[in-house]
């Protein structure tokens, strides 16, 4: 290899190498900024299973998402806690849910609505209805925003 190719190569990757140092990390997305939208704040009140389905369960079941991602309620009979992250186009991913395991009559029908949580992958908002929708689009289940 000539030896003014070499100095234009290394030339070249010196100032390739100093251009990316220069330029530093990414920046971070700044502390505090949280999530926002719609769903974030309001108290949900789970409305139907499915499209149709109405459960009676010892207590209403619920959930609120706080600024932070963290997700609280109640699955109808146990203490619900959890994460949630949004996306774009109405993406939904909760994450970490547990419950209490509280002694219930209906522990079958309180599983059930964890699992539309855990399972949901999109959401659509109509006024106070909240509607969860699975991977295959499919209705998992309806909330109503608590005024």
């Amino acid at each position: 290899m000539p030896l003014s190719y070499r100095f234009l190569l290394s030339s070249t990757l010196l100032v390739l190498l100093l251009a990316g140092c220069a330029a530093g990390p990414a920046p971070a997305t700044p502390a505090g900024d949280g999530l926002s939208g719609p769903v974030v704040g309001p108290r949900w009140n789970l409305l139907l299973v499915g499209t149709d389905e109405r459960l009676s369960l010892p207590e209403p079941p619920y959930f609120t998402v706080a600024r932070d991602g963290r997700v609280s309620g109640s699955d109808g009979c146990n203490r619900l806690t959890g994460r949630v992250r949004l996306g774009d186009e109405g993406r939904i991913a909760f994450s970490e849910l547990a419950t209490t395991r509280r002694a219930c009559p209906q522990a079958d029908d309180a599983r059930r609505v964890t699992n539309m949580l855990e399972n949901a992958y999109r959401y659509l908002i109509d006024h106070d209805r909240l509607v969860f929708f699975g991977p295959d689009q499919r209705v998992l289940g309806g909330w109503r925003r608590a005024d």
